[in-house]
């Protein structure tokens, strides 16, 4: 598996080799033991996949307050994405800067999103799904929204995205009080 660093400490692009034949692929996606020894490790108790039908869905941008705050392997089942993390620490010297990545079936890249920021996707294809890994369990009482315009992200998209009604009324991130504080150095 390959690891990349983004410019978000904490933040990882995670690109699982794939063996590949006539039939199609296989890859592993998650292996504890081998992450681990790259310093990521994590007890995943979750597995989340949904469907976006229309091209230009924009889920997010989301996060999941402590105590019962979130850490997320995203992947993109079929389809295409792209994918946003914003760093909501307080104090952290990347405060409300974004990183985006493209995930899609294609190119089998996962994006490694750590509690403390913000996740959001817009969907590239017609009937996208997403699966993501969390590391504790949802909790009604600490989700929470940032209105996915309010951070300066280049979406990548032209017109109106198609947003529920939960995002399209989240508070920007000038008048957000952010319950993650950031710990020093990752």
């Amino acid at each position: 598996m390959q690891i990349e660093d983004t410019p978000l400490p904490g933040v990882k692009i995670l690109t699982p080799n794939r063996f590949g034949d006539a039939r199609g692929f296989f890859s592993e996606s998650w292996n504890k033991r081998l992450l681990a020894e790259h310093g990521i490790d994590l007890n995943f108790v979750q597995d989340n996949h949904s469907v976006s039908a229309q091209v230009g869905t924009l889920r997010g941008l989301h996060f999941q307050a402590p105590p019962h705050a979130q850490d997320k392997l995203v992947r993109c089942g079929q389809g295409a994405l792209f994918d946003v993390a914003v760093d909501i620490r307080k104090g952290s010297p990347s405060y409300g800067q974004w990183f985006g990545l493209e995930l899609s079936a294609a190119n089998g890249k996962q994006l490694l999103v750590p509690a403390g920021f913000l996740h959001g996707f817009i969907t590239r294809a017609p009937n996208t799904e997403i699966i993501y890994k969390c590391t504790d369990y949802y909790a009604p009482d600490c989700d929470g929204a940032v209105r996915w315009d309010s951070c300066g992200i280049n979406w990548h998209h032209d017109g109106a995205p198609v947003l529920s009604d939960k995002d399209a009324v989240a508070p920007p991130l000038a008048a957000f009080d952010s319950p993650f504080v950031w710990q020093g150095a990752t």
